[in-house]
């Protein structure tokens, strides 16, 4: 009998509500600023938290985040191997964020503390959305029988089929990142270019084309899923916006054209991405071959 494990990411994984509830879906909570009030995201926000979110930076107010410890993960984590039960936890992109380390150092303590019961921690390499088709994979193979170590074995042999494709709208929130150079941003805000992103095997974000405003920004997402969705096999696909529904109605209305079978849920896109990348945003995920 495979002994009983929960399923945990950070709060930086954007997945569908309903899934995550009806999965026990588990999240650690990430802290962000918005206009210098500090704020705890314990996972999916409300639709009119976000919009208000989104408001508040077109408004000027500055946004950031902030790493978790490894303490707040074994705080967490501990009731659950008190009572025997695993921790198979997905961390957000250590390409992207030190989350994942941190979460190493605290099961490391913790799996010599507890016996019986462990944390197994899996670098999604992904962030989002692409971390949400991830943890549908994580509930699917554990419904499917798999146990803790099969499961992470299978989502790291699988991570790297994760496409993402990102719209960006602002680049001065490319440039707090250290994205795109300061001249750049001035220079793309002024001429309208939109960048096109992607997440690189690495686990790191790429800044690797871009179009000459939205509509055509837009269309070359499009044409990127296009080119590299399996044909298929996973007819599944994730739209993400931050406060942009009318691009991500087009989005989904596109991919259905290319793909009619694709199972699509849009959500608007969480605070702690949306920390980075600003309003306005798009992304679609999916699995295919993101090297096409």
């Amino acid at each position: 009998m495979n002994q009983p494990y929960i399923i945990f990411s950070d709060a930086s994984a954007d997945v569908s509500p309903d899934i995550a509830a009806e999965n026990d879906i588990r999240f650690i909570p990430m802290s962000y600023t918005l206009g210098g009030e500090e704020r705890i995201c314990s996972g999916a926000e409300d639709v009119a938290v976000l919009k208000k979110f989104y408001e508040g930076q077109r408004n000027g107010d500055m946004t950031r985040t902030s790493q978790i410890s490894p303490q707040v993960y074994i705080e967490i984590f501990s009731p659950f191997l008190k009572e025997g039960k695993s921790v198979l936890y997905l961390s957000l992109s250590s390409g992207l964020s030190g989350t994942y380390n941190s979460s190493c150092i605290a099961a490391r303590e913790l799996n010599e503390q507890y016996n019986g019961a462990e944390v197994v921690c899996v670098d999604t390499l992904s962030a989002t959305c692409g971390m949400g088709l991830l943890l549908e994979k994580a509930v699917q193979n554990r419904r499917d029988g798999m146990t803790i170590h099969e499961n992470s074995v299978w989502l790291d042999a699988n991570k790297l089929r994760l496409c993402h494709w990102f719209m960006v709208d602002d680049l001065m929130y490319l440039k707090r990142g250290g994205r795109v150079s300061a001249a750049t941003a001035v220079v793309g805000t002024a001429l309208n270019i939109k960048p096109i992103l992607k997440i690189d095997d690495d686990g790191t974000l790429s800044n690797f084309a871009k179009a000459r405003g939205t509509a055509a920004a837009l269309k070359s997402l499009v044409d990127y899923y296009a080119s590299s969705y399996d044909g298929g096999t996973d007819n599944r696909a994730y739209i993400i916006h931050a406060d942009n529904e009318k691009a991500a109605d087009y989005l989904a209305k596109e991919i259905k054209r290319i793909n009619p079978a694709c199972n699509i849920t849009t959500i608007m896109l969480g605070p702690i991405i949306g920390a980075h990348t600003g309003p306005g945003m798009c992304a679609v995920a999916h699995f295919g071959n993101r090297n096409k």
